[in-house]
């Protein structure tokens, strides 16, 4: 069973800490895990503690991934990377501290890290059966923003036309939202996803080629505008199209996963299927030399019901 419940925003001061624990404890009994509560409850406590004192607002709280591997996060409007547990800690009673580090969770977790994204970052952790008696797991912090990369030396322009707003922005979230989830499942749960580390190189793979020469200033205008669609020109390497290929085979393969529940973002509607085909594959043909083709009829048309493939505040971002 997935988890797909929507984030509990936070207030600030103690308040937030509570409810954080409280809905984060009744997740885990509502999935049929209660020999997590007590990691859970502590290591959630700890995080939005530190979110509080050393974050930014919007501060969030969700847990992510499937039953048999939940994962709890919290996010917060802030960049700086969280100070990991140093040699000192472990001469400390980490149980007696408050927003002290990150050394609690350590020891709560099977496995945790925090995920810095342009608009902020995620700690995450997935609770273990048990407080460890020793220093726990060390974290990981990927995606730390980086300066966008000069262009390549063979660089061309690809032309979109006809490019539907809605659907542009909801690939976006969704690229988004996957590309993490697969980040993480593959740093916590590698032999368990194996596909997960494949996606995930390429993703990154992916970001790079497309991170300087995608502007969404017009996508963005157009949908202040109200305007439908929208003509776009996007700078690549030619040499991405093999990339770009490869890239549209497994997200085929990331779909089949979703079904079988074992990768929490949705498996794509059929609109964002042909969108996604077209879209990335007019990227493909005009990397080659080739012509360019008319946005095909399935994918014209977005369905309300499918467009919370990923948080709504993630929409007016560039894919990553």
């Amino acid at each position: 069973m997935p988890l797909n419940r929507p984030a509990l925003s936070l207030g600030g001061g103690p308040r937030g800490v509570q409810d954080a624990r409280q809905w984060v404890v009744q997740t885990c009994l509502d999935i049929d895990r209660p020999e997590l509560v007590e990691c859970a409850e502590l290591g959630v406590s700890e995080l939005v503690t530190n979110a509080l004192l050393h974050g930014e607002a919007p501060i969030q709280v969700r847990v992510r991934g499937t039953r048999q591997h939940p994962r709890v996060e919290v996010r917060d409007g802030s960049q700086e990377r969280p100070v990991l547990p140093s040699d000192e800690d472990e001469d400390e009673d980490v149980l007696l501290t408050f927003g002290r580090g990150l050394s609690i969770v350590a020891r709560c977790a099977d496995a945790w890290g925090a995920e810095i994204e342009r608009d902020g970052k995620v700690v995450w952790f997935a609770p273990a059966d048990s407080f460890a008696d020793d220093r726990g797991v060390p974290g990981v912090i990927t995606g730390v923003a980086a300066a966008a990369d000069e262009l390549p030396e063979d660089a061309t322009s690809v032309v979109v036309r006809d490019v539907p707003v809605e659907a542009f922005l909801a690939f976006g979230r969704h690229f988004s939202e996957l590309r993490r989830e697969v980040r993480l499942l593959s740093l916590a749960h590698e032999s368990d996803y194996p596909l997960a580390k494949d996606l995930s190189d390429l993703f990154g793979d992916l970001d790079r080629h497309l991170r300087v020469g995608t502007d969404e200033t017009p996508v963005l205008l157009a949908q202040e505008d109200g305007q439908e669609s929208v003509d776009l020109e996007i700078v690549v390497a030619r040499s991405a199209g093999r990339t770009i290929e490869r890239f549209i085979s497994l997200l085929d393969l990331a779909d089949e996963f979703c079904r079988q529940q074992r990768l929490l973002s949705l498996a794509r509607s059929p609109e964002q299927h042909a969108f996604q085909e077209w879209y990335l594959g007019e990227l493909v043909r005009q990397t080659r030399g080739e012509p360019s083709l008319p946005r095909p009829r399935a994918a014209r048309t977005q369905r309300p019901e499918h467009r919370h493939a990923g948080t709504p505040h993630l929409a007016a971002r560039r894919y990553g």
